[in-house]
C-alpha cells in the first residue's frame, strides 16, 4: 500500500498487537499512560516508549506537526 493511500486506521491496524492496543487506548479511548499500563500489565515506561515510537511514525507518515 502506498504511503499516500494509508489512513490512520489502516496504520494502527497494521501495527503489532501491543502497539495497536496502546495507541488505540491512548488516542481513541483517551486513557492515561498509567491506566494503560495497569490495564495491559506493563510498566508505565514501556507504554511511554510505545507511544513515543508511534507518535514518531505517525508524524513522519502523516506529516503531523511536531509535538502532536
Amino acid at each position: 500500500m502506498a504511503r499516500d493511500d494509508l489512513t490512520l486506521t489502516e496504520f494502527i491496524n497494521s501495527l503489532p498487537e501491543e502497539e495497536r492496543v496502546v495507541l488505540t487506548l491512548f488516542f481513541v479511548k483517551s486513557y492515561t499512560i498509567e491506566e494503560i499500563a495497569s490495564k495491559i500489565g506493563v510498566p508505565e515506561r514501556a507504554v511511554g516508549a510505545v507511544l513515543a515510537a508511534g507518535r514518531s511514525r505517525m508524524s513522519a507518515l502523516f506529516n503531523f506537526p511536531s509535538g502532536s
